[in-house]
C-alpha cells in the first residue's frame, strides 16, 4: 500500500514554529509606548453668551462684501459646536465634539473633527426677482442675534425681510426655519431653487475607502422608500425627496424638508490628493407660499451609529452601507450584537474579533467539520486515485473520469459535500467585508500596530508605490496571506493535474488567489485582515486534528481494498453523474464523426 503524502508531524511542528513566529513579529512590532490616557469627558457648557457675535476674517467670499462686514455667532452643546456667518446665513463650521479626526502629520486621531469648515459648504435659496434678476441669499448680508440655543439671522432685499432661525436640539439635530415678509412685492415665483455646494472633508486613514464611502443619499415616498447615488450624477426629478444627504465613511451631513424637495439633481467629483475627497453639488425645487419662502428645515450633522440613526425613525439607518437583504440583516442582527456582547467583557476591540472569530467557527462547525473531513479522506485515496490515472493513463478521459468517481463511492466520498461550506462563506465573508469598515465602534480602535481596525496598518512604509498595492505593506494583510498559503497547501493535495491539454491547472490557480488576495487586504480595513488570519489559522488547527485525532487512515484504506471486490449499490448522485458522463461520450463521438464526414 502507498504511503499517504499528507503532512506529518515535522510539517505539524513546523506549522506551529511558523506561527509562533508570525505572532512574535506582530509583538515586536507592536507600539513599546503606552497607550495615552483617555481624554477625560468634559462637560460642555452653552457658549451662546460668550461668543454670541464676533468679527471674523472672510475669504473666497461675494466680492461686493467687505471682510469687516462679516459676523458670525456661535451656538454649541456636548455634541456639536457650531457657527453661523452673516455672510448667506449659513452654518459654516460644524465640529463634533465626541469623535476626532485623523491627522495625517502624526499619524494619530487627533485632530477637531469638522464637517464644515473653511467655506467647504456653501448654501442658498435662489429665485428671480421681477426685473428677471437672479437673487441667492448666500449672497445676501444677514445680521445675527442669538437668544439661549437659537440665533436668528436677518437680512434685507429691496425691501422684503428674510429671516433664518437656527434652534440647536440633542441628537445632533439643528432645527432650521426659513420665514419671509414682504418678498411676494419683489418676485411672482411660486418655489424657490436650494442649492447646495458640499466638499467632503478627509475625516479617516484609508483615503481611498472614505472616498469610495462618500455619496449621496436620500429618502422619499413618506421616508419608506431609501435610495444612494455614487456615480458622477445623480437624477430624482420624478420624486419628492423627504430628505437628500452627503454621507461619508462614518459621518453624514443631511438636511431635511418638511414639505420635500423636487426636481432633485446633482453630481459629484473625485478630489485626488488634498484636504477634500469629493466635491458634491445638489439642486432641488422648495415650494413657496404666496410667493413667501416660509418653511421648514432640519439639518442633521451626524455620526453613522446604529441606534442613534434608528431612533430618528426617518430611514437614516438605511445611510449605513451594510449590505442588501440577508447580508445587511446578518451584520445588524448578528455581528453588531455579537461584537457588543463580546466589548462588554472589558476587552479590547482586536481580542472581541479574536473571540467573535471563535464563535463563528462554533457556530458552522457541523458544516465545516464535512468540509476539511472531506479534504482529509480526498488525501487519504490519494494512492487509489494514481493508481486509478496510471491504468487509464491512454484511455479514454470519460472511462478514467467514471473509474476516479467508482474510488470516491467506494470510499464513500461525496465530492458535492464540499460545495455547501463553500456557498455559506460567501455571504459571510461579503458581510465581513461591509461590517469592518462601516462600524463605527471599531472607529479609532487600535489593535498591537494597527492604530484603527477600521483602516489598514501601515507600520511597513515602502519608499515608492506599488500599482493595486499602495505605498505600504500592512503586516496583518501579509500574516493574513501567509496562513493562507499554508492552508492552501494542505487543501490542495486532493487536486488532480489537468489530464487535457489546454485544461487550466487547477492547483497553480489557488496558488495564485493568496497573493491576489494580499493586493486586496492591504488597502482594506486591518479588522477584516486579523479576523481571516484568525479563521485560517482555526481551519488549519481543524484539519491537522481531523487528520491526526479523528481520521483512521488504515481503516479507510482498509475499506476501500474491500469494497473493491464488493458490488455495491449506485447512489442517486452516481448515478447521475454516470448518466451525465455517458451522454457527454455519446455527444463527443457525434461530433467526431460529423467532423470525419466534413473532411
Amino acid at each position: 500500500m502507498q504511503q499517504n503524502n499528507g503532512i506529518d508531524k515535522k510539517q505539524m511542528i513546523s506549522f506551529a514554529v511558523l506561527c509562533l513566529v508570525l505572532f512574535g513579529f506582530m509583538f515586536y512590532f507592536q507600539n513599546k509606548q503606552t497607550k495615552e490616557a483617555e481624554l477625560k469627558a468634559q462637560e460642555q457648557k452653552t457658549e451662546q453668551a460668550k461668543n454670541a457675535v464676533k468679527q471674523t476674517q472672510a475669504s473666497n467670499i461675494n466680492p461686493n462684501v467687505t471682510p469687516t462686514a462679516i459676523q458670525t455667532a456661535s451656538l454649541g452643546n456636548n455634541e456639536l459646536k457650531l457657527e453661523f456667518s452673516s455672510l448667506g446665513g449659513q452654518v459654516s463650521k460644524v465640529e463634533l465634539l465626541k469623535y476626532k479626526a485623523y491627522n495625517h502629520k502624526t499619524d494619530n486621531a487627533d485632530q477637531p473633527l469638522y464637517l464644515i469648515n473653511k467655506n467647504n459648504s456653501n448654501y442658498g435659496f435662489q429665485f428671480k426677482d421681477k426685473t428677471g434678476k437672479i437673487v441667492n441669499t448666500k449672497d445676501l448680508v444677514f445680521s445675527p442675534a442669538v437668544n439661549g440655543n437659537a440665533v436668528t439671522l436677518t437680512a434685507d432685499y429691496n425691501g422684503a425681510v428674510i429671516q433664518f432661525i437656527y434652534t440647536l436640539l440633542p441628537k445632533y439635530t439643528l432645527d432650521f426655519k426659513v420665514r419671509t415678509q414682504g418678498l411676494s412685492k419683489i418676485t411672482s415665483d411660486n418655489k424657490a431653487d436650494f442649492i447646495w455646494d458640499y466638499n467632503v472633508r478627509n475625516l479617516e486613514k484609508g483615503r481611498a475607502q472614505e472616498q469610495s464611502h462618500s455619496e449621496f443619499s436620500y429618502a422619499f415616498n413618506n421616508y419608506k422608500d431609501y435610495d444612494y447615488d455614487g456615480r458622477t450624477t445623480m437624477e430624482e426629478e420624478k420624486e419628492t425627496l423627504n430628505w437628500i444627504g452627503v454621507k461619508q465613511q462614518f459621518f453624514s451631513s443631511v438636511i431635511e424638508a418638511k414639505n420635500g424637495f423636487t426636481q432633485s439633481k446633482g453630481n459629484q467629483e473625485n478630489v485626488e490628493e488634498g484636504e477634500y475627497l469629493k466635491k458634491f453639488n445638489y439642486e432641488g425645487f422648495v415650494q413657496m407660499t404666496g410667493s413667501e419662502l416660509n418653511q421648514d428645515f432640519t439639518w442633521y450633522f451626524m455620526p453613522l451609529d446604529l441606534p442613534l440613526l434608528k431612533s430618528y425613525d426617518k430611514n437614516f439607518d438605511e445611510i449605513l452601507p451594510l449590505g442588501w437583504s440577508f447580508i445587511g440583516a446578518m451584520n445588524r442582527y448578528f455581528f453588531m450584537w455579537l461584537y457588543s456582547i463580546i466589548a462588554a467583557w472589558g476587552l479590547s476591540a482586536g481580542w472581541v474579533i479574536f473571540v467573535m472569530t471563535i464563535i463563528v467557527k462554533l457556530i458552522l462547525s457541523p458544516i465545516m467539520y464535512k468540509q476539511h473531513k472531506l479534504s482529509a479522506m480526498m488525501k487519504v485515496i490519494r494512492p487509489e486515485i494514481d493508481e486509478v490515472n496510471a491504468k487509464f493513463k491512454d484511455a479514454d478521459p470519460m472511462k478514467k473520469q467514471q473509474a476516479t468517481m467508482e474510488v470516491y463511492r467506494k470510499a464513500g466520498v461525496n465530492q458535492m459535500a464540499g460545495c455547501l461550506p463553500a456557498l455559506v462563506q460567501i455571504p459571510i465573508f461579503y458581510a465581513l467585508f461591509r461590517f469592518f469598515p462601516n462600524f463605527i465602534d471599531l472607529r479609532g480602535q487600535g489593535f498591537w500596530f494597527a492604530k484603527d481596525l477600521t483602516a489598514y496598518d501601515d507600520l511597513i512604509k515602502l519608499p515608492f508605490k506599488v500599482p493595486f498595492l499602495g505605498d505600504h505593506l500592512s503586516i496583518f494583510a501579509l500574516a493574513c496571506t501567509v496562513v493562507i498559503l499554508i492552508y492552501t497547501v494542505m487543501t490542495s493535495g486532493n487536486m488532480q493535474q489537468p489530464q487535457q491539454e489546454g485544461m487550466p491547472n487547477m492547483k497553480v490557480l489557488m496558488y495564485i488567489f493568496p497573493i491576489t488576495f494580499l493586493f486586496f487586504l492591504n488597502t482594506s480595513a486591518s479588522g477584516l485582515s486579523w479576523y481571516y488570519f484568525v479563521s485560517n489559522a482555526i481551519n488549519i488547527l481543524i484539519i491537522l486534528v481531523i487528520k491526526y485525532v479523528i481520521l483512521d487512515e488504515k481503516k479507510i484504506h482498509a475499506q476501500i481494498q474491500s469494497n473493491k471486490e464488493k458490488p455495491k449499490a449506485e447512489g442517486k448522485f452516481q448515478k447521475r453523474m454516470r448518466e451525465m458522463m455517458e451522454k457527454a461520450q455519446e455527444q463527443q463521438k457525434a461530433q467526431e464523426q460529423q467532423r470525419n464526414k466534413k473532411k
